[in-house]
């Protein structure tokens, strides 16, 4: 029947109230009375857990035991496939539809160590069908396990025009494991994103960071040293965007002043004597920069469409 759902939400308690639809015939015996497949009841009474029955009863009254596997939920039902995406989309391994996969993180920053794990990112590319299809696709696949994630391309190439940080390392990263013609082609542009918004994205997130470092240190003397050196590292990484144009990746000549960070060694008022002298620095650039106020949203818009029809037939992206 439409709306069914996996042996998982089986196990979840259907609160009272609910109303439901039968999957199998019922005859209640107390009114000698047969109720088929597809009827309306509602749930009068749970059950302690999964293994028991539901007490239900029908529009005339008539009331009578079942069990869950016996009738789906009315609300699934009516939205059928389209409540259930996950479902549809579990038809499909999306991971086969990546175009691009890199490494990110401490491998790429050169700030590795040897318990140091290997954070793959990237960008996937939906098929036609399913990107025209009523359930849509998801902006993003993630497998903790392998520490990997990868955003659809429309979901990527927005957020590398409001120059997330994360994305913008995604576009310049020198650890390149796989990379498609479509791309290739967007990594050949990546330079249209890069905008004085770097300075709005990069300056904001980093002072707001500090400020939530500087109330936990005054209310448990502990910070998280890891996160400090990271937005020390992020102001290193957007002063140079404003000033040569590119998206500095790896840090190797920062590696030993950002570990010392990292491993709790540098003190606090060092750390933010450096964070101010970095906070100036990039005001000196954003004044000075050439880049250009906006990224360049008409190219970027140009090169979705045509990865967009690329898939159209099975073509290769």
């Amino acid at each position: 029947m439409p709306g069914e759902r996996s042996t998982a939400d089986l196990n979840l308690i259907v609160p009272v109230g609910t109303q439901i639809v039968l999957r199998t015939d019922i005859y209640v015996h107390d009114s000698q009375s047969e109720y088929p497949r597809g009827s309306v009841a509602e749930i009068t009474r749970t059950p302690d857990d999964g293994r028991h029955s539901y007490r239900a009863r029908m529009p005339d009254g008539a009331e009578f035991s079942v069990r869950r596997q016996e009738f789906s939920i009315l609300k699934q039902v009516k939205t059928g496939p389209l409540g259930d995406a996950a479902h549809v989309l579990a038809e499909y391994d999306l991971y086969k539809n990546v175009i691009y996969r890199c490494v990110v993180g401490s491998q790429a920053y050169g700030l590795e160590r040897d318990s140091s794990d290997v954070d793959r990112r990237g960008i996937y590319l939906a098929p036609a069908d399913l990107e025209w299809s009523l359930y849509g696709v998801p902006e993003q696949l993630e497998n903790a396990e392998t520490e990997e994630c990868y955003w659809e391309l429309k979901k990527f190439i927005v957020l590398a025009l409001k120059a997330n940080p994360n994305i913008l390392e995604c576009l310049f990263t020198p650890l390149v494991e796989t990379r498609t013609p479509v791309a290739e082609e967007l990594l050949a542009k990546r330079d249209i994103f890069l905008s004085k918004l770097v300075y709005q994205t990069y300056n904001g997130y980093v002072m707001s960071q500090f400020k939530k470092l500087e109330q936990d240190l005054r209310a448990s003397g502990q910070i998280k040293w890891k996160h400090a050196m990271h937005l020390i590292r992020l102001l290193l990484e957007g002063i140079t965007i404003l000033k040569d144009g590119y998206v500095p990746v790896r840090v190797s000549e920062h590696r030993d002043a950002l570990l010392s960070i990292r491993d709790g060694q540098m003190k606090w008022d060092e750390i933010n004597t450096w964070r101010l002298s970095l906070h100036r620095k990039f005001e000196e650039s954003f004044e000075s920069t050439r880049l250009p106020d906006d990224p360049n949203y008409t190219e970027a818009n140009r090169l979705l469409v045509q990865a967009r029809r690329s898939t159209i037939g099975g073509i290769g992206a």
